[in-house]
């Protein structure tokens, strides 16, 4: 897999996936069960990640970052993926999701306040849009947020926010003007205002290994200068941010798929019943097949959209399609690899048994298949002329 694709991957991209390699079998991958049994992974780790430069991967040098292609960040993604826990990756990652808005609506004095010591790993970032009552449906968020003076005060929860317990500082969706998206902004919100609190952190399905946390603003005071842009742009900062977002979830969902695939070979040659290998059944061999040959499209596919991207073009339904289709992949090839381990593949100590429940969150965030779907059609039935 990591020398097939020449036309996307060079000599710098495989660099960075060397140094992130070394980088799981060093800090992460001898650690990952004790952390998943534990609920968490050391704060410590992002502050690792930033000196090795991992956390700066696609991000201004001016800022921190070292630069380079989306590409780049998709190299360490999928490097970061075969520590075999996507709530390590999730963690480490939820800086990619609340630092672009930032670049893309922030003033140079926020950049450099906000973004710097969160690629170093000195402090955490996480996005907070989702709320108990509004999660695809960013238009219909009810956090209000007042000017009042020279500050906001906040009233308001978002919940189930990856990072959210440990977070120095939330891009938080707001609403500041009337009712539908022209009403949302976004501000940065530092954990340690005044009326910021956050839950215990919250028991998953999967992700073992990431804090999801459900954060409560209780007369939240918010300097007025931490607004990113104006008043009313929010909506358009998160729905550019999504395209990124639903991405960075198609390649983890394809990573998901490709380590059940591996696992399910290695399980499948050294497995014997009836006096034979697994491997050594039609059925066994043929449902293989099948799985590589999804892993082998989809992935395919996501890399030609980043490609586009990457060039500049706007891909708003190609990705919903990536990501549905990688999602749709995902589900497919964990449910098989854990029937080739039978038994085997319900057990803890069996990565297959980790990849099936991690997966299953992937066609929720970001954007729900649904969702997905509604963008993918409203696109194609969209009049040449509007």
């Amino acid at each position: 897999m990591r020398n097939d694709y020449q036309e996307y991957f060079g000599e710098t991209h495989n660099m960075i996936r060397n140094t992130v390699r070394k980088f799981v079998e060093r800090e992460i991958a001898p650690f990952v069960d004790e952390w998943e049994e534990k609920g968490e992974f050391p704060v410590e780790l992002y502050r690792k990640a930033g000196k090795a430069g991992i956390l700066g991967i696609y991000y201004p040098e001016k800022y921190g970052g070292s630069g380079g292609d989306l590409f780049m960040k998709i190299a360490a993604t999928e490097e970061l993926m075969r520590c075999g826990s996507a709530g390590v990756v999730a963690g480490l990652g939820s800086l990619d999701i609340s630092i672009p808005p930032i670049l893309s609506l922030g003033t140079e004095e926020q950049k450099l306040e906000f973004i710097p010591p969160v690629l170093k790993g000195e402090k955490i970032s996480a996005l907070g849009i989702t709320e108990p009552d509004a999660g695809s449906d960013v238009a219909n968020i009810k956090t209000r947020a007042i000017l009042k003076g020279d500050h906001y005060v906040v009233n308001g929860s978002k919940t189930y926010i990856t990072s959210g317990c440990r977070a120095d500082q939330l891009t938080t969706a707001v609403r500041t003007g009337e009712e539908g998206h022209k009403g949302i902004s976004l501000l940065v919100i530092e954990s340690d205002s005044p009326g910021y609190s956050v839950s215990k952190p919250l028991k998953k399905m999967g992700w073992w290994a990431s804090d999801t946390g459900q954060i409560f603003f209780d007369d939240c005071i918010v300097p007025s200068e931490n607004l990113l842009g104006q008043e009313g742009q929010g909506f358009y900062g998160i729905m550019e941010n999504f395209q990124f977002e639903r991405l960075q979830l198609a390649v983890i969902a394809n990573m998901t798929s490709q380590l059940a695939l591996e696992h399910s070979i290695s399980y499948a040659m050294n497995r014997r019943a009836f006096g034979r290998t697994l491997v050594g059944f039609q059925v066994t061999r043929h449902k293989l097949a099948d799985m590589a040959t999804l892993v082998e499209a989809t992935r395919e596919f996501t890399y030609r959209v980043a490609a586009r991207i990457n060039a500049g073009v706007n891909q708003v339904k190609e990705i919903s399609m990536a990501k549905n289709f990688a999602c749709m992949v995902s589900d497919k090839v964990t449910y098989d690899a854990v029937q080739i381990h039978g038994g085997a593949g319900y057990m803890r100590e069996y990565l297959v048994e980790r990849l099936y429940r991690d997966n299953r969150i992937l066609s929720i965030g970001g954007g729900t298949q649904e969702i997905m779907k509604e963008i993918i059609a409203k696109q194609l039935i969209r009049s040449p002329h509007s």
